[in-house]
């Protein structure tokens, strides 16, 4: 089939890549413009970009996804795919394909629509996450559905170890889908609808009295960003692995104050302890967090 894909990080690809070793014609690739990185400023390529460039194909970086409607409209292409885009795509631009455009979102939905639902699953607590294929349309992701593929979310994974797993998981799916998607009726979305804002930097602040269950999800969650982060001796130290256990005493009056280590890596909670597996101190590499306690000289963390 001959295709328009629109993709910008490194989870979308895989599917551009999928797609054309399965020997369909990739007519377009559309991407974030090149940004800026690093110390230097140096203008780098979106992931998408690169796999594109090494595949051969025709790449355009709109500022606006607008500016690439005659490119789109143009390319003979019958179905677009979204994966992870980074732009609103306007309606005069999905009108321009004859079958319209099938995004891979990473959540179950209705649950998560939005900007950020791998990380709100797991702030959210839920045991379990997805990819759905879905017919695009103005709302936000309130489009039906094609299929939908379920997974676990379990304690050890970090944000960017679910995401690669749900990228994983999404390019199988669409394989799976896609020829048949042209002229197929999707399915209406059912349920209750929930709406997975973007993250700030604050909100992945550690506040020491939340109990350690909610501090680690916020961890993982965090990782590989924003990234959950304290104070340590008035310096900023990012969390990046954790995971919680339950507290050992049952009297309230003989739990230390939370924030404070209570053994190597160990830091008292509102409820249970938190034990921590990797950390970066402020201007230094991530390091295991054995490895930092055994240096620092202080008793209490978020002061």
């Amino acid at each position: 089939m001959r295709l328009v894909f629109l993709g910008s990080p490194p989870e979308a690809q895989g599917a551009l890549r999928a797609l054309h070793e399965a020997g369909h014609e990739i007519a377009l690739v559309v991407t974030q413009p090149d940004r800026k990185r690093g110390r230097g400023g140096d203008l780098v390529p979106s992931p998408v970009k690169r796999t594109a460039t090494e595949l051969g194909l025709t790449i355009v970086t709109p500022e606006r996804c607008k500016e690439s409607l005659d490119d789109i409209a143009g390319s003979g292409a019958e179905l677009g795919v979204v994966v992870a885009f980074g732009q609103l795509i306007p309606p005069s631009v999905l009108a321009a394909l004859p079958s319209g455009y099938v995004n891979v979102h990473f959540s179950l939905l209705p649950r998560w629509r939005g900007a950020a639902p791998v990380e709100r699953a797991m702030l959210a607590g839920d045991e379990e996450t997805g990819v759905c294929l879905m017919l695009l349309e103005a709302g936000l992701d309130t489009g039906p559905v094609y299929a939908c593929r379920t997974i676990p979310i379990t304690p050890d994974d970090t944000a960017g170890d679910l995401r690669h797993r749900l990228a994983d998981l999404g390019t199988e799916l669409l394989l799976a889908e896609i020829d048949s998607i042209p002229g197929r009726a999707p399915t209406p979305q059912e349920g209750e609808e929930t709406y997975a804002a973007k993250l700030s930097v604050e909100e992945f602040a550690v506040d020491w009295t939340r109990p350690a269950a909610e501090l680690a999800r916020l961890v993982m969650a965090g990782n590989p960003k924003p990234g959950a982060w304290t104070t340590a001796k008035g310096a900023r130290l990012k969390l990046l692995r954790a995971r919680a256990e339950d507290d050992v005493t049952n009297d309230a009056a003989d739990r230390p104050e939370p924030g404070t280590l209570v053994g190597p890596a160990r830091v008292a909670t509102g409820s249970g302890v938190l034990v921590l597996g990797e950390v970066q101190p402020e201007g230094k590499a991530a390091m295991s967090a054995s490895a930092w306690a055994a240096g620092f000289r202080g008793d209490r963390l978020g002061a």
